[in-house]
């Protein structure tokens, strides 16, 4: 089988505008939680976000292309330009037919369709913006960078809300060992903080009502009362690791193992017993070749919400047994919050930042653990220790369940 290398990293988070800042936050136990600011929250049960702040479109790509494109697509665009630029790839040596695409988001824009429907209400029919449809798909995103960035190759979009980010780049591993591509641009992206994007999740109760930027997502927290909109973007560059040899890419990790799976359960609530969450976590370790207790570091899925953190505790236990008391398990969106389609994808360049560092960041806010997850959830701070193994997490609404292991590179 073809082995997959990463070589480059681009992302655009509440924390940070580029892959070194956003990892530095991170280290620093930097909170990017706020009032909402992109509209009146006053009457929403939820108040606080966490947005990105000071991004600019026309810092990453000409003013007119960025006026037609919805600001999910912008952040791809500026994360795939950093992960590119970070990979050294010249697509003037490259073929462009081998150079594939796999970016998704859960949602697509909600702001685009917002504003349409009012102007329908308002205006009638015939005032609708032509490219309403173009600019609101969530496809828009991959299409957009393949197009900004001349990569002609298999262009996919994977919607599996939450678990989005990390089946784009699970798929797009798969597509490198198949011999479908040499090269994925590969992520997960989101902007969804919008009136029917914080009025939908909190009408389902699955957003925090804490007015408390310090106290509002506290994943694993005896205390925790749902998970903060985020919103953001995470992409990478993987290469057939050859390919990345020959021009002499410099080599940031190597994806070793993806599992996938479905609990068949429920549409919101991830199965009680863990199980689903469980086997794809054992599915991605059984196809790298290791022993389960060769793994100490998940990143985890962590959402802040009572069933996720419970149910993937215990998935974690089912799938690891007594080792899981001797891992470190830490939520990047006890800082970020949850960027839905694009949570995974920046979780994954985390696991990376960790590997490379020996690093493992701290679940920042948690204070006081449930009675039932009793694993080590990096409270206070977080933990230099060489990692040779890092595992993330990805669950969605559906069922849907991913976990992608990545290993620190070496040639053996």
């Amino acid at each position: 089988m073809r082995r997959v290398v990463v070589t480059g990293m681009g992302a655009i988070t509440p924390i940070g505008l580029n892959v070194e800042s956003f990892w530095n936050g991170l280290k620093e136990k930097k909170i990017g939680f706020g009032p909402i600011t992109y509209f009146d929250a006053s009457e929403y049960k939820a108040k606080l976000a966490a947005e990105v702040k000071g991004f600019s479109a026309k810092d990453y790509m000409d003013f007119k292309a960025a006026k037609r494109m919805e600001l999910f697509c912008q952040y791809a665009v500026a994360a795939a330009k950093e992960a590119l630029e970070q990979s050294g790839i010249d697509m003037e040596k490259e073929d462009p037919y081998r150079v594939g695409c796999s970016i998704g988001s859960g949602i697509g824009s909600l702001q685009a369709m917002e504003r349409e429907h009012k102007k329908l209400l308002e205006k009638g029919p015939n005032r609708i913006n032509p490219l309403l449809v173009p600019l609101m798909i969530s496809n828009m995103a991959a299409g957009n960078v393949s197009i900004q960035f001349g990569l002609k190759g298999k262009s996919i979009n994977v919607v599996t809300a939450c678990a989005t980010g990390t089946h784009s780049i699970g798929e797009a591993y798969r597509s490198i060992q198949a011999n479908e591509a040499d090269v994925m641009v590969a992520g997960g992206t989101e902007a969804a903080v919008s009136p029917v994007g914080i009025g939908g999740f909190a009408a389902l109760t699955a957003l925090s009502s804490s007015t408390d930027p310090m106290k509002c997502s506290i994943p694993f927290d005896r205390d925790r009362d749902g998970f903060v909109m985020g919103e953001g973007a995470g992409v990478v560059v993987l290469e057939e690791l050859e390919h990345a040899k020959k021009r002499g890419a410099k080599i940031l990790a190597e994806i070793v193992g993806y599992g996938t799976t479905s609990d068949a359960y429920h549409i919101t609530s991830p199965s009680e017993d863990g199980m689903g969450a469980a086997k794809a976590m054992e599915f991605a370790v059984a196809e790298a070749g290791i022993d389960k207790s060769e793994l100490f570091y998940i990143n985890a899925h962590g959402t802040s919400t009572h069933h996720n953190d419970l149910f993937e505790t215990r998935a974690i236990k089912q799938a690891f047994g007594d080792h899981a008391y001797k891992m470190k398990i830490n939520s990047t969106k006890s800082m970020i919050g949850h960027l839905l389609g694009a949570a995974g994808a920046v979780e994954f360049i985390t696991c990376v930042k960790s590997l490379q560092e020996g690093y493992i960041h701290a679940t920042a806010g948690l204070a006081n653990p449930d009675e039932e997850l009793d694993l080590d959830y990096v409270q206070g701070e977080g933990v230099s220790m060489p990692i040779q193994y890092a595992l993330s997490n990805s669950l969605g609404f559906g069922g849907h369940n991913a976990s992608i292991l990545v290993k620190k590179f070496g040639e053996e």
